[in-house]
């Protein structure tokens, strides 16, 4: 039987180009961010986001979409959702 998706859930993808240019969709939230580490929130789980020179360049709430450049070294996603991340208690 087919997992059925949470009602609201944003579909997910995530492309890196060159190791430079980062774009990540069914972003839900953030939670830290610093020009080395962003700690983003997906209904897949939480993913971080590890390099060098990192600057979020856009983030769309109501889509969903995340940009960000700098040299981007790994990419790592954990079990869980934490709700009520950095910016979602900054835009209440």
């Amino acid at each position: 039987m087919a997992e059925e998706k949470k009602q609201g859930s944003l579909p997910h993808s995530v492309v890196l180009e060159n190791r430079k240019a980062f774009t990540a969709t069914g972003v839900s939230d953030v939670d830290s961010f610093d020009d080395q580490t962003i700690v983003a929130y997906t209904d897949l789980g939480e993913l971080v986001v590890r390099g060098h020179g990192l600057h979020i360049n856009r983030l769309n709430m109501e889509t969903g979409e995340l940009t960000l450049t700098g040299e981007v070294d790994s990419l790592t996603y954990t079990e869980g959702r934490r709700e009520n991340g950095f910016l979602s208690r900054l835009f209440k």
